[in-house]
């Protein structure tokens, strides 16, 4: 192993400090993201369902045909898109959808809203990558309490099925789910 004479060392002092100080600032100035990373994993008889997102807060703003407008494609989450993951074949809203993981989409509508399954992933939540969809379904809203923080969760399983919901503000989008037919 080369050994370092005196004046290589004095020569690298200033470069080390400036890394060790540049690496103090770094941790310092780190702040909390704002959407907070979360996921919600699931057990539908054999089959395993993970959905990973962000959590933007609603900071009383108006959320839908407001600040996600109404018949465009939005990532529910912020940051990186959405994913989901099936670890068997399943039903989405009666619709076929092949185990995999997938970007998830949606096109709010006041009445209904579009719900995608992208074989774009991972990928950002913008912009929407066209021509990757694999699965699209219908699906109405309905409302509930005010959710602060968009959340994911599976309010009702029976065992083999169940129910997935997307809810922020008082909309609340479910997604039935079962075993392939």
């Amino acid at each position: 192993m080369p050994v370092l004479g005196v004046r290589t060392i004095a020569l690298l002092a200033p470069f080390a400090a400036l890394v060790l100080t540049s690496s103090l600032c770094a941790q310092e100035t780190r702040r909390p993201r704002r959407s907070q990373q979360a996921s919600v994993t699931q057990a539908l008889g054999s089959t395993r369902i993970e959905v990973k997102y962000s959590r933007p807060s609603a900071r009383g703003r108006e959320l839908f045909g407001a600040l996600v407008p109404w018949g465009r494609p939005w990532t529910p989450g912020a940051d990186t898109a959405t994913s989901i993951t099936f670890s068997s074949a399943v039903r989405v809203n009666g619709q076929a959808l092949a185990a995999g993981t997938y970007s998830l989409w949606m096109i709010p509508g006041e009445a209904r809203w579009t719900v995608l399954f992208s074989s774009a992933h991972p990928v950002w939540h913008l912009p929407y990558p066209s021509g990757r969809d694999v699965l699209r379904v219908e699906s109405p809203p309905r409302a509930g309490p005010h959710m602060e923080l968009l959340t994911f969760y599976f309010p009702d399983v029976d065992g083999l099925a169940g129910e997935l919901v997307m809810h922020w503000g008082t909309t609340v989008v479910p997604l039935r789910i079962e075993p392939p037919a």
